[in-house]
């Protein structure tokens, strides 16, 4: 590991969360509509109780000391400081794997792989599938820094660096889910030389560009294109604000941590396999130490600066060849809408290894921990000894 990298341990001041709990306590409530259900947006009377357990039940110091037993570090990359997580594996000879999160997510969304992937022995598996595990903060998320202006757009290039100057890896593999799946999915395209695979797990693709003629698409593709079309109309709208307004939505985030929390549990109950039941998926302390990561590092208003980069970004600048990289995808069915057929993904990768899994959504890591780390390696395995 190179000079310049620094161990890292959180450690949120007092007064933090002193004054989150002062904010917590004055949360004027809205009204809400006759439908009590979350057809509106986030349920009060399910806030209401997830906020009171946040002012009384919830223990940031129980959950900070569980992250502080990952090794931490802070490195310069370029001008910015890159937080992450290195885990060494427990063998001979462990493949380095990095592992990239989406949002309204953090690194700590991989906590339950972590031990798995890089001590197999120790959880039921073999000791030659151990990985070496990173997992960084994306840029304005959590304790990385905010990217310049057009910086999350080229974060492909950042986890290059890390892995190869400053970890010294000759050869890695990928894996990411969300917005870690598009910067996966680049990190293969664009550095294939030192790129061994990549694997995704979620229905963030790339699409193919050009994009191919009606005439050319099969019954599934067109129906695809449909889905996704009547998912933007009914639950896009906060992609389209996230990408032309962030900063007028980050005034109410950043000043309110009940705000913070409804913007952000909705995202996984919509998302997540849970039948609208979302703490069949997720305690009340998971869902708080995600949030908790936006309130105490502030990060809410640059983690939605890839959406901004995105849309700002020219169509020439941006265009997509095909990853040509061995390719590993595995469908989660509560994604719903955004299942992607199989045949459209194979328009933009080089794929090798599908796996259209019997259960989980958008977080994979989270709900459904052991099937993903069993496609991790069976796709992995197949790619180091090929």
């Amino acid at each position: 590991m190179k000079t310049g990298t620094s161990p890292f341990t959180i450690a949120i001041p007092q007064s933090v969360l002193d004054d989150l709990i002062a904010r917590l306590q004055r949360t004027r409530w809205p009204d809400e509509t006759d439908n009590e259900g979350w057809e509106y947006g986030t349920n009060l009377s399910y806030l209401k109780e997830l906020i009171s357990y946040w002012t009384s039940g919830f223990d940031w110091r129980s959950t900070e000391r569980a992250m502080n037993q990952f090794p931490q570090f802070i490195v310069p990359i370029g001008a910015r400081r890159i937080h992450f997580v290195h885990v060494r594996g427990k063998s001979d000879n462990p493949f380095p794997l990095i592992l990239t999160h989406g949002w309204p997510s953090s690194f700590h969304e991989m906590h339950k792989i972590i031990g798995p992937l890089t001590d197999p022995a120790g959880h039921g598996g073999h000791r030659d599938e151990a990985f070496d595990v990173v997992i960084p903060s994306l840029p304005g998320f959590g304790f990385s820094e905010r990217p310049a202006p057009g910086g999350m757009m080229e974060v492909d290039k950042v986890w290059r660096k890390l892995m190869t100057d400053i970890l010294g890896y000759r050869s890695f593999g990928a894996h990411g889910v969300d917005i870690g799946a598009r910067i996966t999915s680049a990190v293969g395209r664009n550095h294939a030389d030192v790129v061994a695979g990549i694997h995704l797990g979620s229905v963030d693709l790339d699409w193919p560009d050009p994009l191919p003629g009606e005439s050319s698409l099969s019954s599934g593709e067109k129906d695809y294109l449909e889905r996704v079309k009547h998912w933007e109309i009914t639950e896009g709208a906060y992609g389209e604000m996230q990408a032309t307004r962030p900063q007028t939505l980050a005034y109410g985030l950043t000043d309110s941590p009940a705000g913070l929390a409804a913007w952000i549990v909705e995202k996984f109950r919509a998302w997540s396999d849970c039948g609208g039941d979302i703490e069949s998926r997720f305690s009340k302390d998971e869902l708080l130490s995600t949030i908790m990561l936006y309130w105490v590092t502030n990060c809410i208003n640059p983690s939605l600066q890839r959406y901004f980069d995105k849309r700002h970004t020219s169509p020439s600048a941006e265009r997509l060849r095909k990853v040509e990289v061995p390719t590993g995808i595995a469908m989660f069915p509560g994604e719903k809408e955004l299942l992607v057929p199989r045949s459209w993904a194979e328009r933009a990768y080089n794929i090798v290894h599908w796996t259209d899994m019997p259960r989980g959504g958008h977080f994979p890591a989270q709900e459904e921990p052991e099937l993903l780390i069993k496609d991790i390696r069976t796709f992995f395995h197949r790619v180091i000894r090929s």
